[in-house]
């Protein structure tokens, strides 16, 4: 397969050939932000177009089909609407929180995307605890939820981000321990050494029962995480309006909008990577001809098909199952999935000390 790292290698010598090391490496840090950004945006356009039409699909009926040719510019539209709408200004708030809490979420969500292996040779941030960076990055999205509850003085937002806090701390648990899971049998927490260590066959095969477990636990509780349905009581409509955000308008607002579309693709990237090999190609030891067809393919469609795949699953979750109680929704983690990862913790260790694995 194509190491597509010679593109940065050579507009990094193209920058250096003409400029100090410093200001080349400024240039690169500023195009890189850039871009970035702007993948950020259009994947958050594509996201909500994508589960607006599943929905629809769902629900027997057509979906966004007037903006565009097939709906595809109705996002687009949304996009522009949000940018010009007036920012509300509220009395009786913490001014400096209540604005500080919506890019808290967007930051972390930023610093997440930003690890993410989209291709053999195209990552931003690579480094020996990249999963432990993630996981630890993530977990600054919650401060931002409950600052935006607090700071709004409203009974409704208040209930929305207690609740969120308390899902999201739970089941960043059951997340850390998936992953933790995972990474036993990698044997490393580099990025791209665990999308090397499945260059012959993916952990969700290679790992046998542990593997198949932690993926079911992982994507439960991933979308919990993101506070999608049916585990979105933060927001729940029937109750709190729309709970830690009600407060938001313009902007502000679509950065809580944009960073919870951004969260479904990063959790189902970070699924991708590391239960179905990230943008490594689907190989079968013994059938090298097979083997060898499947790297034509390019690596950023590997990984972008892998993450769209699974993000269908969650949407479905989102529009097949009602809502939870907030008893059933931590008694599902606490008592439930939370003992069950600790002891397939202890499983998928036995496999890899008595060498059990493929």
């Amino acid at each position: 397969m194509q190491d597509l790292s010679f593109i940065t290698a050579w507009i990094d010598q193209l920058f250096r050939g003409v400029m100090p090391g410093w200001a080349a490496t400024t240039i690169e840090c500023l195009l890189v932000g850039v871009g970035l950004l702007l993948v950020y945006s259009l994947l958050a356009l594509f996201y909500i177009y994508y589960e607006r039409k599943l929905c629809a699909a769902f629900q027997c009926r057509l979906g966004p089909n007037r903006v565009g040719p097939w709906g595809l510019l109705q996002s687009f539209a949304d996009m522009f609407k949000m940018l010009i709408k007036e920012i509300i200004h509220l009395d009786h708030i913490d001014r400096f929180l209540f604005a500080l809490a919506p890019y808290l979420v967007i930051i972390a969500s930023m610093l997440a995307f930003a690890v993410l292996p989209w291709g053999n040779g195209l990552q931003v941030l690579n480094f020996n605890i990249g999963i432990f960076f993630l996981l630890a990055v993530s977990s600054i999205g919650v401060l931002g939820i409950l600052l935006a509850g607090w700071s709004s003085n409203n009974k409704f937002t208040l209930i929305g981000s207690l609740r969120s806090g308390a899902q999201m701390v739970s089941y960043e648990l059951s997340i850390g321990l998936s992953i933790i899971t995972m990474v036993c049998l990698a044997g490393t927490m580099s990025v791209e050494g665990i999308v090397t260590e499945q260059s012959d066959l993916w952990f969700i095969f290679k790992g046998h029962i542990p593997a198949i477990i932690a993926f079911v636990i992982y994507m439960i509780a991933g979308t919990a995480e993101t506070n999608r349905g049916p585990f979105d009581l933060p927001e729940a409509e029937s109750e709190l309006t729309a709970g830690y955000h009600t407060e938001y308008s313009g902007i502000h607002f679509g950065f809580f909008y944009l960073a919870e579309y951004l969260n479904l693709f990063i959790v189902s990237g970070v699924a991708a990577l590391m239960f179905f090999g990230g943008w490594m190609p689907l190989h079968i030891p013994g059938f090298d001809g097979f083997n060898h067809i499947m790297d034509y393919i390019p690596s950023v469609v590997w990984f972008l098909g892998k993450c769209f795949v699974l993000s269908f699953i969650i949407i479905q979750f989102k529009w097949t199952f009602p809502r939870l109680r907030i008893d059933q929704l931590l008694s599902l983690e606490w008592k439930y999935l939370l003992p069950i990862n600790l002891v397939n913790l202890v499983l998928m260790v036995l496999i890899i000390v008595f060498n059990l694995h493929f």
